[in-house]
């Protein structure tokens, strides 16, 4: 062989041993490489109040979406990346500023999922902008019948009840037991119209007469004008609709009036963090209950609060569930999926039945196909000012099966259309 021929092969064995260096090389840095775009979180961009009327509720949603984080996480995150909340006040009452956070959350943070609102139209605001934007969009706790009914959307799930749900659990109940003639004070915005509305379709349907109605601003903190109405209208049953604060602050002064020793005292859905904060007389009248804490032999129940009081030193509420929940939701969606896209995730949720460890419950819960509301369990009962334990302040008196009372599909409204 010439030393002319000898030259390329000697230039070819250098040049292969420097390529299998660099793929050795490139080998052990791989799952480096691999590990570092692991580790880029998936943003849940939470848009829920943390002040003003609902913070005590909004604040009670957070620490249930903590903890799904937490469990998440320890079970190799989102499509193995780890979940992160990213959280903003949208306050109590203003939808302007919600949509502003829920925009910020969407085009500056890059969030991969909206969550919010405890209250109901800014949770129908948020869906709006979730909408215009194809992001993926939890509804833990704002219970108005559009927002899964005719604004209803593809990629919006809701996961506590609507509010003829909330009321088809209890209305029937309270006009066999306890008369026809009843009086409404009502808050004056989605979530108490909804309410309204439900409440007049089943006393029409059974028999039963609104014998008068206030609309009450949200924040109202003196009742004292619209609980003197009601009382000149010797109705049989006053109707309190409000909620969080607002339900504190008109339960006591209808005590303070007198009025439970005179009229039955009802609504629809009873927070435990209104029966927490009011005085044990003040713990009356007939309610739904979203979800409770204390469901002896329902498997999981029992690990869930243990993990909860260990958090924050008190039993969950509904709220902390819907917030537990609304974020497993989102990580199951792209889990499922195998996907951040919004379109895939969302069919992978659409018709979904929930894991008993995160529906927690007796009857299964599953967003229903093509309308996306979660129908599972209600409990229907009456306040009690001590139970088992410090925080036992409800007592049920029926279990319900929710889609043995919910509206059909068809019935609630909803059109959906899904991205060709």
């Amino acid at each position: 062989m010439s030393k002319d021929n000898a030259t390329p092969a000697k230039v070819t064995r250098r040049k292969a041993l420097q390529a299998t260096a660099a793929f050795g090389a490139a080998s052990l840095s791989f799952p480096a490489i691999v590990k570092a775009q692991g580790d880029q979180p998936v943003k849940l961009g939470v848009d829920n109040p943390l002040t003003g009327t609902y913070a005590i509720t909004g604040r009670n949603e957070l620490h249930g979406m903590e903890l799904a984080v937490q469990q998440i996480n320890a079970k190799g995150g989102i499509l193995g990346r780890p979940a992160k909340l990213i959280v903003e006040d949208s306050t109590s009452g203003d939808a302007g500023v919600a949509v502003q956070k829920a925009r910020k959350l969407i085009d500056r943070d890059k969030v991969d999922f909206l969550v919010g609102n405890v209250n109901s139209g800014l949770a129908i605001a948020m869906s709006a902008v979730a909408y215009e934007k194809g992001v993926f969009m939890i509804d833990p706790g704002g219970h108005a019948d559009p927002i899964t009914g005719k604004n209803c959307h593809w990629n919006v799930f809701q996961v506590d009840p609507s509010t003829t749900l909330l009321v088809n659990a209890i209305a029937p109940s309270l006009i066999k037991r306890f008369g026809k003639k009843f009086y409404c004070l009502v808050p004056d915005y989605a979530f108490g119209h909804g309410l309204l509305e439900a409440y007049n379709a089943n006393f029409k349907k059974y028999g039963a007469t609104n014998v008068g109605t206030d609309l009450i601003p949200l924040g109202t903190t003196e009742y004292s004008s619209y609980l003197i109405k009601a009382q000149a209208a010797s109705p049989d049953v006053i109707v309190i609709l409000q909620n969080g604060e607002d339900q504190t602050n008109v339960l006591k002064q209808a005590v303070q009036f007198g009025l439970d020793k005179k009229f039955h005292i009802a609504g629809a859905n009873i927070e435990l963090e209104t029966l927490e904060a009011l005085p044990e007389t003040a713990r009356i009248g007939n309610w739904v209950i979203e979800w409770y804490w204390n469901q002896p032999g329902v498997p999981h129940v029992k690990e869930f609060t243990e993990a909860i009081k260990k958090k924050t030193g008190r039993v969950p509420t509904a709220r902390t569930w819907f917030g537990f929940t609304a974020i497993h939701a989102c990580a199951l969606a792209a889990n499922n999926a195998k996907s951040l896209e919004p379109v895939k995730m969302a069919r992978a949720l659409d018709g979904f039945t929930l894991p008993p460890e995160v529906a927690l419950q007796p009857h299964p819960a599953t967003f229903r196909a093509n309308q996306h509301l979660l129908i599972g369990t209600l409990w229907a009962g009456h306040a009690q000012a001590s139970g088992s334990a410090p925080d036992d302040l409800f007592h049920i008196d029926e279990t319900i099966v929710s889609k043995t009372i919910a509206p059909t599909v068809e019935e609630a409204d909803c059109k959906m259309t899904w991205p060709s």
